[in-house]
């Protein structure tokens, strides 16, 4: 849906399982449609589509892009982003760390997110920017060493400029103009700012400049021009609150290094501290019913001293509590974006109504997309009807901002 000036607000349909282009369209039809009855029910209504490497394949057929294209239209929806993470499964099974496979030091990475690019460009009306969301290069913990590391960014840089010369060529062949959006995630080759703007400044543009240069005949000037146009941040809220980066500041780098956002995921991490009236010991059991063994669920301790303490899963960092000298812990869960508190834990809300009221007046995207893509994982007790909470998400959203419900 609209909303503020020139933005679209929308959830990202990865919340409902389903793999097959039938299957996620089936989706679209019993969840999407009944919630934009209860948001925006004469209003366009924007969708956050999640396409799989096997549902891009069959999307892509050009009588289902047409049908699907027709039932938007009768429908009043439309696409304006794509998440591009995850390729394969995202649901009811153990994902873990391979959400990241196949990652950008693959072709296969590279000619699925070309495959979405053919895909949205299809699909997004005329004068509406298009993006896709896509994973923070690889996962850290792959690589043993700095220099496997720094091949992997290498090739990756290669890619990525492969993809920014399609999207040149789709802008001069439809007018269309879309935008490919990295976004940081604990443990991720790229998983905060400072990692964000190192990869961009000195692969992107150092490395990547020349070669599109060599690719295109573009000068200098307008092969940094197309990485920073189709190239973008993807900033998902939780993932810089674990990362303790304040909204804010993370969007005032990236403006200081003209580097556009391409997206606000809105989503929520769950976090506890020693200011509640619990032990350390009541702290754990309420953490311990959102260990689960689908996703990983990145943790950090902040402890008395101001340092910070990384692990790569909720259960080590539970244990953790008895030992340091706990202050606070955050854990890459995506908690529902309307909840400050559940049990004596809480959210990283706060950082969610920052982003909310900053974007307010200034307005550095156009894209804007709820993620809480864990209901199924939830703890029972937090379980709910997908279209009432979904709902509710948006409206909490609408509210932060200040729109009219």
């Amino acid at each position: 849906m609209r909303i503020g000036k020139s933005g679209h607000l929308s959830y990202c349909t990865n919340i409902h399982a389903g793999e097959s282009w039938v299957e996620i369209f089936e989706n679209l039809k019993v969840y999407l449609l009944n919630i934009k009855q209860k948001v925006s029910e004469k209003e366009p209504f924007g969708i956050g589509l999640r396409l799989s490497y096997q549902a891009a394949i069959e999307l892509s057929d050009k009588s289902k892009l047409h049908a699907f294209k027709e039932w938007m239209t009768l429908n009043n929806v439309y696409v304006f982003t794509i998440n591009g993470f995850p390729y394969g499964n995202f649901h009811g099974e153990t994902i873990k760390d391979q959400v990241h496979t196949p990652d950008w030091t693959t072709d296969l990475r590279k000619e699925y997110t070309i495959l979405l690019f053919d895909i949205l460009g299809a699909l997004v009306p005329e004068h509406i920017l298009g993006g896709i969301s896509t994973s923070p290069i690889s996962y850290k913990y792959w690589y043993a060493t700095e220099e496997r590391l720094e091949d992997a960014k290498i090739k990756a840089c290669d890619f990525l400029i492969d993809v920014v010369q399609h999207l040149m060529d789709l802008k001069n062949q439809t007018g269309k103009n879309m935008h490919l959006d990295i976004e940081p995630e604990p443990d991720g080759v790229i998983e905060n700012s400072e990692e964000f703007l190192h990869f961009y400044n000195d692969y992107l543009l150092k490395l990547g400049v020349p070669l599109l240069m060599k690719n295109t005949n573009c000068t200098e000037n307008e092969s940094d021009n197309a990485i920073r146009e189709h190239i973008q941040l993807c900033f998902d809220v939780c993932h810089f609150s674990i990362a303790y980066e304040k909204p804010v500041e993370v969007i005032q780098k990236m403006k200081n290094n003209a580097i556009k956002i391409g997206k606000v995921q809105i989503s929520a991490a769950l976090k506890c501290n020693v200011e509640s009236n619990n032990t350390i010991e009541e702290l754990q059991s309420y953490l311990r019913p959102f260990r689960e063994p689908n996703y990983l669920h990145q943790a950090v301790i902040k402890t008395s001293e101001n340092n910070s303490l990384k692990f790569r899963d909720l259960d080590a960092a539970i244990e953790a509590m008895n030992v340091t000298n706990f202050k606070e812990l955050r854990t890459h869960y995506h908690v529902p974006v309307f909840l400050a508190e559940y049990q004596d834990l809480q959210s990283t809300q706060d950082d969610i109504i920052e982003t909310l009221q900053f974007w307010k007046t200034n307005n550095f995207t156009d894209h804007l997309e709820i993620e809480t893509y864990t209901w199924d994982v939830l703890p029972n007790q937090m379980q709910t009807d997908i279209i009432d909470a979904v709902t509710r998400e948006i409206n909490w959203v609408r509210n932060s901002i200040g729109e009219t419900i």
